[in-house]
């Protein structure tokens, strides 16, 4: 049996979600496949895992109607301070801080916990009309033909759409089955994730303290808590996520330093390879890309999920648009409107933090000295600094208008 959709959503982590409503409430009918259950997805039980929500993708979370769930659990970031130095001998005197007090928008952006956004994601998809749910479902074959494409599920079904969109990740099975190869490299780093407690409060300051093995981010949660994101060399981040909770701890602490008081572990611990890996095309015959799909790099700059709902706000409003002159969803050239809009944006930031990975994640004398240096240059600048604090609210560029906090 086979039923039939606008578009067919591959993947229910956080962009399948998103792009859903963004489709629905413009008036698509979508369905979304997801190899988890629904209740695997639902649970709101603490496990330290949290995303920087730049606020341009408050933004979007607020127009498709998810922010009032997830709000009041929301951390805002208010300041972000960025040094470099080596664990346990303090950073170097040159750094560079970033004051939301600078733009007149608002906070920079938002500390949100995945236990919060998951379920308010699925209780928004609930109660929105327009969007078939289909858990504990892989998708094993797709095709295509001149008037739409066929996801056949790992239960025998199929699923008709105009347009195919794979949202599953940077191992997208959807890219493999559509011939579409990645360009990328490992950075033979692991980031290491956990969420801690500390004595004192963090007044909403997020830190970035880069150290020759790799950078160690200090995102700060409500209450006395922050959310930790550390990147050391493969073999010794293994080592250390084997140690015990106090050992673990222990060399944690001179990286993490004093400022906050003494810490204490939250929830659970988890470790992330890092690598940079880029499709060489975001469209396929009937086929878009959105998300980790498309592009999965360094989380230096905590931008990975921010570039994947600006691809939702890009690629909801080239269908929205299509769609209301007539035009077919998944013809090429509506696709191709999508890849301009976000192809050379993606590839540009994918470069930037691949660049700023390798020039920080050294202990060349050489290279430390022009680091530290411009650094203090563009803290002394007010313009050039401004243009930093709105890059990381991600009110740079040609914003879609859901990023925008304006309705398609």
């Amino acid at each position: 049996m086979t039923k039939t959709q606008d578009i067919l959503i591959v993947g229910g982590g956080l962009n399948g979600p998103v792009l859903a409503l963004a489709l629905a409430q413009a008036g698509h009918k979508v369905a979304v496949i997801d190899a988890l259950p629904e209740q695997a997805r639902a649970e709101e039980g603490f496990d330290g895992r949290g995303y920087a929500l730049a606020l341009a993708s408050q933004r979007l979370m607020a127009a498709i109607g998810v922010w009032g769930r997830v709000a009041d659990h929301a951390q805002p970031m208010l300041e972000i301070k960025v040094t470099d130095g080596h664990a346990g001998a303090g950073p170097s005197p040159f750094f560079l801080h970033f004051d939301h007090a600078e733009i007149e928008e608002g906070p920079m952006g938002y500390m949100v916990e995945d236990r919060h956004l998951r379920p308010a994601l699925l209780a928004a998809m609930g109660e929105t009309d327009g969007i078939d749910i289909i858990n504990e479902r892989r998708v094993v074959a797709q095709s295509t033909d001149h008037t739409g494409a066929v996801a056949v599920l790992d239960d025998g079904s199929e699923l008709r759409g105009e347009l195919l969109v794979g949202c599953d990740g940077r191992a997208s099975g959807t890219a493999a089955r559509a011939g579409i190869k990645r360009t990328g490299w490992d950075y033979g780093q692991t980031a290491l994730v956990c969420a801690i407690e500390h004595e004192l409060p963090h007044h909403g300051i997020a830190h970035q303290f880069f150290m020759p093995p790799g950078p160690l981010a200090i995102l700060p949660l409500t209450g006395n808590r922050s959310s930790i994101v550390w990147s050391e060399r493969t073999e010794q981040a293994k080592r250390i996520n084997a140690l015990p909770e106090a050992d673990y701890l222990q060399v944690l602490r001179p990286r993490f330093g004093d400022f906050l008081g003494d810490i204490r572990l939250r929830g659970g611990r988890f470790t992330y390879p890092l690598n940079l890996t880029i499709a060489n095309s975001f469209v396929g015959d009937r086929m878009a890309l959105v998300g980790d799909a498309a592009h999965g790099m360094h989380p230096i700059a905590g931008q990975g999920l921010n570039a994947g709902l600006r691809d939702i706000g890009a690629l909801a409003q080239v269908l929205t648009e299509a769609r209301r002159r007539g035009e077919d969803i998944g013809f090429a050239p509506v696709l191709e409107r999508y890849q301009q809009w976000r192809r050379f944006d993606t590839a540009t930031l994918a470069m930037a933090t691949d660049a700023f990975n390798k020039l920080f994640s050294n202990d060349n004398p050489a290279l430390r000295l022009a680091r530290d240096v411009g650094m203090g240059l563009v803290g002394s600048i007010p313009g050039l600094r401004r243009g930093f604090i709105r890059e990381a609210a991600g009110l740079s560029g040609d914003l879609p208008l859901l990023l925008q906090g304006r309705q398609i």
